[in-house]
């Protein structure tokens, strides 16, 4: 099973394919004691991915392992993630597996960027936000 481009040039993955790539992020997350794991359904307000996860990791390298071990995981399965950003420094990891993309944060991090409150608000709701300030 191989992870396939948002271009219309390839097919997208079945929906069954992208339910077990969001299943299996989870279960590397969890088996690496990830915190507080968010999965969001992002279908519905862009077409860049179909699902985030958001995690928490208790320390750069906490933050390093669970991010290293989504990655590792999808290639046990044979999906190679099309990128991976902020490895080095642990802080915030990205790892974009298409139709996935899984956020790895120090708890700080997410507290400042609030990533699912962003993901979750709807246009009018944002636009109403951004009036406000």
């Amino acid at each position: 099973m191989q992870a396939q481009s948002r271009s219309n040039t390839q097919p997208m993955q079945a929906e069954t394919d992208k339910v077990d790539l969001k299943a299996a992020a989870v279960a590397a997350l969890e088996d690496v004691k990830g915190l507080e794991i968010t999965v969001i359904d992002v279908t519905k307000l862009t077409d860049v991915t179909d699902y985030m996860i958001v995690v928490t990791g208790t320390s750069n390298r906490h933050v390093k392992s669970l991010a290293n071990n989504v990655i590792d995981e999808m290639l046990k399965l044979d999906i190679k993630p099309h990128g991976v950003e902020g490895l080095v420094d642990g802080e915030w990891v990205l790892v974009d597996l298409v139709d996935v993309v899984v956020h790895v944060m120090l708890s700080q991090t997410r507290k400042f960027y609030e990533i699912e409150r962003l993901w979750s608000m709807s246009a009018e709701s944002r636009e109403a936000r951004s009036q406000e300030e």
